[in-house]
């Protein structure tokens, strides 16, 4: 994608396909914004498996990373696997600029919906998806690891939110 966007900061921004030479970076920013982060190995498999990884990078001519998502192509909907605004730069709009231009690549590759999961706790990331126009249509249960040990000695888990939003 070549349009330059410009939300509430002042800095430009524009998208690029993920590659092995930002893995690092992302890896980073991954760990830095979540208790269970995606691996580098998660992020490496899903651009080899042709997955619709972007970047978001601001600041020409040394681009920061300012957020990235990876998604999947369906029949007809796209799945949205990872989602993240580098923490520094979050609740600046950078979010949505994102969830837009995965909207409009999904049209273009004939979805009608977007989908994904979400923590039953993340009541942050919920409300963003809600503005946007997400909706709940289920729950998985157990979904994600949440830390300590569950009721039948296990690790324990926590419940995802199913959300879609029609294209």
């Amino acid at each position: 994608m070549s349009a330059v966007f410009k939300p509430t900061e002042s800095l430009e921004a524009q998208f690029e396909p993920m590659t092995s030479a930002w893995l690092a970076p992302v890896a980073a920013i991954e760990h830095s914004a979540y208790a269970y982060p995606w691996t580098l190995g998660n992020f490496s498999d899903s651009i080899s498996a042709g997955y619709h990884a972007q970047l978001l990078t601001g600041g020409a001519p040394n681009p920061v990373l300012l957020g990235y998502f990876v998604a999947m192509k369906g029949v007809d909907e796209t799945h949205l696997l990872n989602i993240t605004v580098a923490p520094m730069h979050q609740r600046r709009g950078w979010a949505r600029v994102m969830l837009d231009a995965l909207a409009i690549w999904s049209r273009g590759e004939g979805a009608q919906w977007l989908w994904l999961e979400v923590r039953a706790s993340n009541a942050r990331a919920k409300a963003i998806y809600e503005r946007y126009g997400f909706r709940a249509v289920g729950m998985r249960r157990g979904y994600y690891p949440e830390g300590g040990v569950g009721l039948l000695g296990g690790p324990a888990k926590e419940d995802a939110i199913v959300m879609s939003f029609k294209l």
